[in-house]
């Protein structure tokens, strides 16, 4: 026997997923104990973002946590539209109907006052089965006995065994990568958010936007106004800001050497952008993090042992073609995951984890997150020869007439709005960025905005976050500082860039004994967290200790 704190259950990260877990556990009268690393619930998330309520979810935040949309919430969205940008003009695309499919309501949330209104309910929940949540604790690994996993390990508490352990700590899970459950392999199972945060006058919104107190509007961009990188942009408007942002898939990035501040600045300064941007721009908050493509990344059987692993740490966020839904999955895989612990307890045959694998599929979470007509159809549709006669085909005289004509518009249209097509929508160039750009060129006006608006520079913006930097104890240390290794990171980070000497990483170019070699180095003080370096360089990554490092106060 040891002397080991032990708790029913633990969860990690108070996000919605945690949330959710530790809110049904309570419910079924499960002692159950949150940990959470940052200073504050949300003072580490970051999100676009919009949480959807889904139809055919069996649980949604409002369920959980009654008066949550009054309380927590931004606006709600009640028109989405995509605006393809090419050589002056604009091509609008309603996706309010794809917007609307299976969705009860749809709300627009700042993070850390979501986040933070929902630990305080979490914390009363779980108090009264013995339990509760703890703030500025980072669990650092899993405990193990005979090879088992029975817990966790902090850097701040002593070890602390459960019968169950739910990992809701984000996507750059160190849980679910110490489980062998993830890795940072592979750049094309993430997508790269960044986003501002713009303050906006009393009344901007309902003017601008030509809608009520109580509605809200989303809108996405794409076009030729990203170089090319496979993504696009979006904007929502929140109760008096705005939320400005931009979502390329990371093996783009990599590859196009761009840079993330760039692609986002593309976006603001844009003279789209000026009919809904006040005169006097004030910026309040850059952000980024790694979002995983769930098509690709979403586990299929997100258990080992006595750990169960829900949202971000699970892969599972949507992308829906252009819509992307991320909190709602985390919310429903957090309550199933309480549920199969409840159901399976004091039984056997079955395990905790087998019992969530099972209501994931049985509810239909894992057929959203992995489609199966995706995963039929992308060994064709994103062979890099079809890809290629795509894109010919688009660019030939025939395609641009047809798209001149207009004979293929409601055939856009439709498949815009199609569920099934979007959920079937190849990660290729054509349909990021080609059919985007002629859209634009072939049926768009002219854009008549003016935009003027100067935004802050990479080294203001960073100036502007706050941060507890955690001196003498780095959280990322580079295993290869080669540029060969690690050099992307240079352009990929979104604190960094060429040529700029207060970011992450920095390239150099040392002489040694007559030779010349490009190596890179790395300040992690001005570090946001994302992750973006894990994949793309070669690094030990961990996050820093319990209230260490940026802290967000918009997210």
């Amino acid at each position: 026997m040891t002397d080991r704190e032990h708790y029913e259950a633990v969860v990690v990260g108070a996000g919605p997923g945690g949330a959710a877990a530790a809110a049904r556990l309570a419910d079924h009268g499960v002692e159950t104990l949150v940990l959470e690393r940052g200073v504050d619930a949300g003072s580490k998330n970051v999100s676009g973002g919009l949480i959807y309520a889904e139809r055919s979810a069996p649980y949604t935040i409002d369920d959980l946590f009654p008066g949550f949309r009054e309380e927590a919430a931004e606006r709600e969205i009640t028109d989405y539209y995509m605006d393809n940008l090419a050589d002056g003009k604009v091509k609008t695309v309603d996706l309010t109907p794809l917007h609307e499919n299976d969705t009860l309501w749809c709300d627009a949330v700042l993070r850390r006052k979501m986040d933070s209104w929902l630990a305080e309910r979490v914390h009363e929940k779980c108090r009264e089965t013995g339990g509760g949540l703890l703030t500025e604790v980072r669990v650092n690994g899993l405990l193990r006995e005979n090879g088992e996993i029975i817990g966790v390990t902090c850097d701040e508490l002593d070890d602390i065994e459960a019968d169950i352990v739910v990992a809701a700590d984000g996507v750059n899970s160190e849980l679910a990568r110490e489980a062998g459950l993830m890795d940072w392999e592979d750049p094309d199972e993430y997508f790269q958010g960044v986003k501002a945060v713009v303050d906006l006058p009393e009344g901007h919104i309902e003017e601008t936007f030509d809608i009520g107190e109580e509605e809200g509007v989303a809108r996405l961009f794409s076009g030729d106004l990203f170089q090319g990188v496979r993504g696009g942009g979006f904007m929502y408007t929140n109760e008096d800001t705005l939320s400005i942002g931009t979502v390329f898939h990371l093996d783009s990035i990599a590859a196009e050497r761009a840079e993330p501040q760039e692609l986002l600045d593309a976006l603001l300064t844009h003279p789209h952008m000026g009919q809904w941007l006040p005169d006097e721009y004030v910026e309040l908050e850059y952000s980024a993090k790694l979002v995983p493509d769930s098509k690709k990344a979403a586990l299929k059987s997100p258990h080992r042992d006595r750990l169960l692993v829900v949202g971000d740490a699970a892969g599972q966020m949507q992308a829906q073609g252009p819509i992307i839904k991320g909190m709602n999955h985390a919310v429903t895989a957090g309550a199933l995951a309480a549920d199969a612990f409840v159901t399976a307890k004091g039984r056997s045959g079955v395990t905790a984890g087998q019992r969530y694998t099972q209501m994931l599929e049985r509810e239909g979470v894992m057929d959203k997150l992995r489609p199966s007509s995706y995963e039929m159809t992308r060994p064709v549709t994103e062979n890099d020869t079809l890809a290629n006669v795509m894109e010919a085909v688009a660019k030939s005289p025939v395609g641009k007439a047809a798209l001149g004509l207009g004979i293929t518009e409601s055939i856009v249209k439709r498949a815009f709005n199609s569920p099934r097509m979007m959920s079937m929508l190849p990660d290729i160039r054509p349909a990021y960025v080609t059919i985007p750009v002629l859209l634009a060129k072939t049926q768009g006006v002219r854009v008549e905005s003016e935009n003027a608006i100067e935004t802050p520079s990479l080294e203001e913006r960073i100036g502007d976050l706050t941060y507890d930097t955690d001196i003498g104890n780095p959280h990322i240390t580079l295993e290869d500082e080669s540029f060969a290794a690690s050099g992307t990171a240079v352009t990929a980070c979104p604190v960094s860039a060429e040529g700029f000497g207060g970011g992450c990483y920095r390239a150099e170019t040392v002489k040694t004994n007559g030779s010349e070699e490009k190596l890179v180095s790395l300040d992690t003080q001005p570090c946001v967290e994302c992750g973006t370096c894990a994949v793309v360089a070669d690094t030990h990554w961990e996050h820093p200790r319990g209230g260490k490092g940026v802290e967000y106060r918009q997210g």
